[in-house]
């Protein structure tokens, strides 16, 4: 559990908050048919900050959390190439850790199994420019760690600061827990598979337009183009220019036209290292309700070294 030093007063104030957005709270919103969207408004968690079991982990670096966030907010960042949520394996960047690993990191911060999660990121920089991907990919983390119970602030903390909610600069009180990972090997798969299904299962390239072209080439993948086959859905564009994300009518139409609507037969996405892949992942299985995403992890950064890149786009 989470003891939150400041929780009535942050309930308190966070009421004045909404008033001052201008914005009228909707009864609605503090129920929790909205966590279970995948992503949650800045009114709705203005509303439920106080939810006991509920936990904002603001993934963004040590520096920018100190300089201001959300009341009752803990702090996990995303870091490359390592922090709680990712690792190294060999030379393959932003790879999963092992799930003993993060369970003890998990319940060093005081998330357990009956938490609810919500994460919080901002608007990329060009120091940060994959910002926008950081919560998927920590959601992914987390559900091959058998925890699935994640939201997603929608607009992230600049869409909080700029309707005028309350900043803070004060620590939330942490008491350490336990917390059971249950490992689900189903979110992954591996560089065998996907060959083997090249001609099988949809594969689908995260990445941007012109890098599965081949126009581009990114730094951790020296060979133009993408896996043979692979179908491109690039991942901003599911994301409005505001950083949050599009209606799900929008992303359903999006999807729809790439990879169809069957929701129940396999899908398997992949991107450069790790990031992007987890963002379409997110959309599909949590957004919409695919039933049998995988990711591949090692991705683009990987496959260079065992097997081919193609240019052709499939039609």
């Amino acid at each position: 559990m989470i003891i939150r030093s400041t929780l009535l007063c942050c309930a308190f104030f966070s009421q004045i908050c909404i008033g001052s957005a201008g914005a009228t709270p909707n009864p609605a919103q503090n129920e929790n048919q909205q966590f279970g969207t995948g992503l949650v408004t800045t009114e709705w968690l203005s509303s439920n900050i106080a939810q006991e079991d509920l936990i904002i982990v603001d993934v963004r670096s040590a520096a920018e959390f100190e300089n201001g966030r959300i009341p009752n907010s803990i702090n996990i960042p995303f870091g490359v190439p390592f922090s709680v949520w990712t690792t190294m394996k060999g030379e393959l960047l932003v790879e999963s850790p092992s799930v003993a690993e993060l369970a003890d990191s998990l319940g060093a911060y005081g998330v357990t199994e009956e938490s609810k999660v919500v994460l919080v990121t901002s608007l990329p920089t060009a120091d940060n420019p994959f910002s926008l991907a950081a919560p998927t990919r920590v959601a992914l983390t987390l559900a091959y760690a058998g925890f699935t119970e994640v939201a997603i602030l929608d607009g992230g903390i600049d869409k909080w600061v700029g309707e005028g909610r309350i900043i803070t600069t004060e620590n939330t009180i942490i008491t350490p827990s336990i917390f059971t990972a249950k490992e689900d090997k189903k979110v992954f798969v591996e560089k065998e598979y996907v060959n083997k299904n090249l001609e099988k299962l949809p594969i689908v390239d995260a990445r941007d337009a012109v890098v599965y072209a081949g126009d581009v080439i990114e730094p951790w993948a020296n060979k133009a183009g993408h896996i043979p086959n692979a179908l491109s859905l690039p991942a901003p564009a599911l994301w409005n220019t505001d950083g949050t994300y599009k209606t799900k009518d929008e992303i359903k139409t999006i999807v729809k036209e790439v990879v169809g609507d069957d929701t129940v037969s396999e899908i398997i996405i992949y991107c450069g290292v790790g990031g992007y892949a987890s963002t379409v992942w997110y959309a599909l299985t949590k957004i919409l309700d695919y039933k049998n995403v995988k990711v591949y992890d090692g991705s683009s950064q990987e496959w260079v070294l065992f097997y081919d890149m193609v240019t052709t786009p499939v039609e």
